[in-house]
């Protein structure tokens, strides 16, 4: 018997009508520059542990993709699902080209856009936008990281100008070596506070973070300041505590939410051409039922968390989406992904641990999905919280 024609995972489930034609075309844009400009590398890069970010930023940039949710200054001012999708197809290609995304706009830009003075927005918020600067974001420390309000970091005033000197290191931080700028949270007598520090202040250092088994294509570093002093307006003007660098993660969440279904679409649809081209016994791997029913059951999760994703992104187009339903995303959709990616590294049998192949990739670069921006333990109590309004962080 002749095969039926096959569709796409994502097909089955008919989703064109809850995307917009606007929302398609930036899709539909960047799975072309991932397909043309980054896949053919990512071997290359994923292996040699680097990714040229300073020729990449300004190809993003120009595509309007960096801050592209956000309003003015340069900034596309798309739809949130819009972004979301765009996240999709960067995640697609790998975990760390979204990130280096997902800092740049939703970390760094969306910290100076929120809680930035306007001399501030107006110095480094344009530049970013096309990428001619580079911004990362300093929250994490070797100590803390689940629990932010823990932070050793400091920032005392110092000098009759109202100076800030700041000391401290922060860990595992995306695009740090590379950043023109660093959004910096600090402990003060006033509570939690964010600076925005040029790289190059006098102080301040950023060794990178190798040897990583995850996330090789992209910039991982501690960011190290031993008493670099900033001017009085380098801190942001009105927030305090950590509502500030809280409101960024929600925002980098959201985009997970649709960057993992990427990269779980992407491992699907290698190991289902694998399994249509392998013969095992004479006949395509494909045509076995054990086959079918693994890739029944990765195709089956993977439209529910694309169909989960999309929900959520009309919440946040309508204004209406709470951190409790990031939560959900993330938590689901990162779960199933790593789940996807490490199944299909099983179909494809010894294929499937080569570079040849993205299953493993991804499977690799989930693992560090599945932990920052909130362990999926994070979540999971965030959940729990909203359901039986009792806090279990403590």
């Amino acid at each position: 018997m002749a095969p039926k024609t096959a569709v796409s995972p994502l097909d089955l489930f008919a989703i064109d009508h809850l995307v917009d034609e606007e929302e398609r075309d930036i899709q539909r844009t960047v799975r072309e520059l991932v397909t043309e400009r980054i896949k053919p590398h990512l071997a290359e890069w994923y292996e040699a542990g680097h990714v040229p970010v300073r020729e990449l930023a300004p190809e993003l940039g120009a595509l309007g993709l960096l801050g592209m949710h956000l309003e003015g200054y340069g900034c596309a001012g798309t739809s949130a699902t819009a972004y979301g999708l765009a996240c999709l197809e960067l995640e697609a290609g790998d975990s760390g080209i979204r990130s280096l995304v997902s800092v740049q706009g939703s970390l760094a830009m969306f910290a100076i856009w929120r809680w930035g003075s306007e001399e501030q927005k107006q110095q480094w918020l344009p530049r970013m936008a096309t990428g001619e600067a580079i911004g990362c974001f300093g929250l994490t420390e070797p100590d803390f990281g689940s629990n932010p309000g823990g932070m050793r970091t400091r920032a005392v005033r110092d000098g009759s100008n109202g100076d800030w000197v700041l000391t401290g290191t922060k860990m595992w931080i995306t695009n740090g070596s590379v950043s023109d700028v660093a959004v910096v949270w600090a402990q003060t007598d006033e509570g939690v506070r964010g600076f925005v520090v040029p790289t190059d202040s006098p102080g301040f250092s950023a060794p990178e973070i190798t040897r990583k088994l995850s996330l090789r294509a992209s910039i991982t570093s501690e960011l190290v300041l031993d008493g670099v002093r900033l001017p009085a307006d380098a801190v942001f003007p009105e927030v305090r505590g950590l509502k500030g660098p809280l409101s960024c993660l929600n925002e980098a969440r959201f985009g997970i939410v649709f960057g993992a279904v990427g990269a779980a679409r992407d491992s699907l649809e290698a190991t289902i051409r694998y399994a249509q081209e392998r013969d095992i016994f004479d006949k395509p791997l494909a045509a076995y039922q054990l086959t079918q029913a693994k890739v029944a059951d990765m195709g089956l999760e993977l439209g529910k968390a694309m169909l989960l994703a999309l929900h959520l992104g009309r919440l946040k187009d309508e204004g209406t989406l709470v951190p409790d339903q990031i939560s959900l995303g993330k938590l689901n959709n990162v779960r199933e992904a790593i789940k996807i990616a490490r199944e299909c590294r099983a179909v494809m049998g010894a294929a499937g641990i080569t570079l040849e192949h993205p299953v493993l990739r991804h499977a690799n670069n989930l693992e560090s999905v599945l932990t920052y921006e909130g362990t999926s333990e994070v979540h999971q109590l965030i959940i729990g919280q909203a359901l039986t309004g009792h806090s279990a962080f403590r």
